[in-house]
């Protein structure tokens, strides 16, 4: 079976790797009903980033920030980029299977024989309809949907998009777990949504908990979805934290011609990192997290650590800030 490896560096320009030969990955498709001849793709690339302090991150240039807390490059086809983050050890990344359907291996350093073997996984569509198929599973997934994989789960395989409609792009989110919460499906259409904000102050906004309690079991995993209206710019403000989770934020729908202004660090010492779409921001519990874009956009969030309590932050008093 081909390998993937961890990388300290920005990710490495692997080739695609296809399977050859009789597995397990091709076993599912076959069970599930795909088409026999459909190769599975391998090609899983996973960057490491560390942990750092808060006075260690004051210290920071602004290179340095971004190489700290900004994963970019996540969209390569017919590939699946990871990041893994030592805070919380959360896992992200991005699955654009484009020829065939692709394997999410689990890299090196996860020490697993399957990526849900001791963990699990949030996945939200943010391309055209497309498919996950779980073991011998297959899940259908519209924009927006979201899947949640618990632990011990099979393997796991992301379907391209079919003839001349728009692909499917999957957008990840994992945490370690110390139980097994089954797989489910979630889909967008069942969301109202909560509405935030309000137009006088630019940050207009439905917030979608997907992953949440009360809406999908999950062992720590939270996840949801935030979509700003137009003429709107401003998300998360005022800010918080939440010292018992971590928390990371995937920006999508930020216009060619646009950018987002994310702001993190401790509130009387804040940092900002200019953000452009399929990028995220790793957000440690000491860290606030909210953005302005030059125009509207979206956000997909997601949060591990202590507890799944959604209430449980400490607000930012905005004469505090600096």
């Amino acid at each position: 079976m081909p390998t993937n490896h961890c990388y300290a560096q920005p990710y490495m320009n692997a080739p695609s790797r296809v399977s050859s030969g009789p597995d397990t990955a091709a076993a599912t498709l076959a069970a599930a009903g795909a088409e026999p001849s459909s190769p599975v793709l391998r090609d899983v690339r996973t960057r490491l980033v560390e942990a750092h302090s808060a006075e260690a991150t004051m210290r920071m240039s602004t290179g340095e920030v971004r190489e700290a807390y900004l994963c970019k490059d996540l969209v390569a086809e017919d590939a699946v980029s990871l990041v893994y983050w030592e805070v919380d050890r959360a896992v992200v990344g991005v699955a654009a299977p484009v020829s065939a359907p692709l394997l999410l291996e689990a890299p090196d350093c996860l020490r697993a024989e399957r990526f849900c073997e001791r963990r699990e996984v949030g996945i939200v569509n943010l391309g055209g309809a497309g498919a996950v198929r779980v073991g011998d599973t297959r899940h259908g997934l519209g924009s927006f949907d979201v899947l949640y994989i618990g632990k011990g789960s099979g393997d796991i395989v992301f379907e391209p998009g079919r003839g001349k409609e728009a692909a499917p792009l999957y957008y990840m989110a994992s945490y370690p777990a110390h139980r097994a919460c089954g797989t489910s499906r979630i889909p967008f259409a069942r969301e109202e949504g909560r509405r935030l904000g309000e137009k006088a102050r630019c940050n207009e906004r439905s917030l979608h908990p997907m992953i949440a309690p009360g809406n999908a079991e999950s062992c720590q995993l939270v996840m949801g979805v935030t979509f700003l209206k137009e003429g709107s710019v401003w998300n998360t403000m005022p800010p918080h934290t939440h010292l018992r989770r971590s928390e990371i934020y995937f920006y999508f729908d930020i216009r060619d011609d646009a950018l987002v202004f994310h702001f993190m660090g401790k509130p009387e010492e804040t940092r900002h990192i200019v953000v452009r779409n399929h990028e995220a921001v790793l957000s440690p519990g000491w860290s606030i997290h909210s953005g302005v874009g030059t125009a509207n956009y979206g956000f997909v969030w997601a949060m591990g650590g202590e507890n799944q309590e959604f209430g449980d932050m400490d607000a930012v008093d905005l004469s505090k800030m600096k």
